[in-house]
């Protein structure tokens, strides 16, 4: 996988040596890493870069409190797919990296420094229908919401993808992430992903290779498609009018896995693509921007 580093908008660009661990052969030169992010802050995705001055076996990495998977690129190189979750918040964050096969021990920390970011509200005034749902769902909901949890949780332990990620449907983001809705006076929880208002019927397409863990019907996101990309990074593909994929399908990059609906709670057609990263909410044009395919201006 290529990462670019330019897009409409310049990607910040970060380098550092890190600090290797006390007593470590070089250890100012045993491991570099380099960082590219739109920014770093709430909601971001920040794909580093990491080499290590020999090759080593493995690398494990640990940031926000969770393990982050890495993959590599060469016998001295690897990348390192960091979410900045939503709820994180500002200030400094240390990345730690570790080889823990090398002989001496390689280990280094890295400073993500997460600046603050003012996400818009909005308040309207809607149906109640839509700001609690029926005493009678309750319980699918609290189920759907556990499944979805569980799904999270669990990845393929392999990268399932190597072409660029694509936009499941032509045209831009109708929708700002992060955006926090107060409904009838209710607060609720931020918008979670990127929003296309596609006519009903418009095929949606894989924004990656990966396998199909989840193709049904939820309450709240209506026809649901969830890819596993692996390495806990995941879409979800919401509010489908016909579902054209299975619970296990192996899909590629770009293949049509269904069409834009307005099922689940929504008033119109749309489709609405989320994307975790770890433990980690972030924006799909994040996404785009750092692992997607260059497009035209």
């Amino acid at each position: 996988m290529r990462l670019r580093f330019t897009v409409a908008g310049a990607l910040l660009l970060l380098s550092a040596h890190a600090v290797g661990a006390p007593g470590a052969a070089d250890a100012a030169d045993a491991i570099r890493v380099r960082a590219a992010a739109r920014a770093i802050q709430p909601g971001e995705l920040v794909v580093l870069t990491v080499t290590t001055a020999r090759p080593v076996d493995a690398l494990r990495v640990r940031a926000f409190n969770h393990d982050i998977s890495a993959f590599r690129l060469a016998p001295d190189a690897w990348r390192v797919l960091v979410g900045i979750d939503l709820d994180v918040t500002p200030g400094t964050h240390v990345v730690s990296i570790e080889a823990p096969s090398a002989t001496p021990n390689i280990e280094s920390v890295y400073p993500l420094r997460v600046r603050a970011k003012l996400f818009p509200t909005r308040s309207l005034s809607v149906d109640e229908a839509f700001v609690n749902p029926p005493a009678g769902m309750e319980a699918r909901i609290h189920a759907e919401a556990a499944e979805l949890g569980r799904i999270w949780k669990t990845s393929a332990a392999e990268r399932l993808w190597t072409a660029p990620f694509v936009r499941p449907v032509p045209g831009a983001s109708a929708s700002r992430f992060g955006t926090r809705s107060v409904f009838n006076g209710q607060p609720r929880s931020p918008h979670g992903g990127a929003d296309f208002l596609s006519p009903s019927g418009t095929p949606i397409h894989a924004p990656n290779a990966g396998r199909v863990v989840l193709a049904r019907d939820l309450y709240f996101s209506g026809n649901t498609i969830v890819i596993d990309h692996g390495l806990r990074l995941f879409s979800m593909l919401a509010h489908l009018s016909v579902i054209r994929a299975h619970e296990g399908d192996t899909v590629t990059a770009g293949q049509v896995v269904g069409l834009v609906g307005a099922t689940g709670r929504v008033t119109g057609p749309h489709l609405h693509w989320a994307v975790r990263a770890g433990d980690a909410r972030v924006d799909p044009l994040s996404v785009l921007a750092l692992l997607g395919k260059q497009e035209p201006r």
